[in-house]
């Protein structure tokens, strides 16, 4: 498998155009992560069916949240995207999310070219509302069966929002 952060960068995060590589399909309960040491995905574990992905779950290339992994994303698509793949996705918003009492953040995106399907989103305004509760409700409680109360969406973002934490989330890769 290619070495993603070597191969590719963010993206043009001004321009609110960034890559994205996904790590875990919508609808999936397999927590699979970007190994970087070893440039291969992981299957860190297996998750209960109950709190499968609401989304599809990915990373943003050359960034590192305050957590000290690759920036997460969530990308929003009709259908789940395969492991491994790279896209680039429009910036819509962001998820501010703490997990373990450590910032992990969550850049909301959708395909860049979705003209195709006549979905204009351009913000999260454009998402449905029962979406974004029920993306909310599974980060809120998707660890609770093993450790109750220790995830918490704090708030929403809006498109500036998410390019300021991917820009912070570059410079920690810089200074790595």
């Amino acid at each position: 498998m290619a070495d993603f952060n070597k191969i590719l960068d963010a993206g043009d995060v001004d321009g609110g155009i960034i890559n994205v590589v996904i790590e875990i399909p919508q609808g999936s309960n397999h927590k699979i992560e970007w190994d970087r040491k070893n440039a291969v995905m992981k299957l860190d574990r297996v998750e209960p069916l109950a709190f499968a992905k609401p989304t599809n779950y990915g990373f943003i290339p050359q960034t590192l949240d305050e957590d000290g992994d690759e920036l997460d994303a969530l990308i929003i698509t009709d259908t789940p995207l395969p492991i491994g793949i790279y896209m680039e996705a429009k910036v819509i918003g962001v998820m501010k999310f703490v997990d373990d009492g450590e910032v992990d953040d969550k850049v909301v995106v959708v395909p860049a070219d979705d003209r195709h399907t006549g979905n204009a989103i351009n913000s999260l305004s454009d998402l449905p509302q029962q979406l974004i509760k029920q993306i909310e409700f599974h980060f809120n409680h998707y660890k609770d069966l093993k450790k109750p109360g220790t995830t918490q969406v704090t708030k929403w973002g809006d498109i500036e929002e998410a390019k300021e934490v991917i820009r912070e989330s570059q410079a920690r890769w810089k200074a790595l």
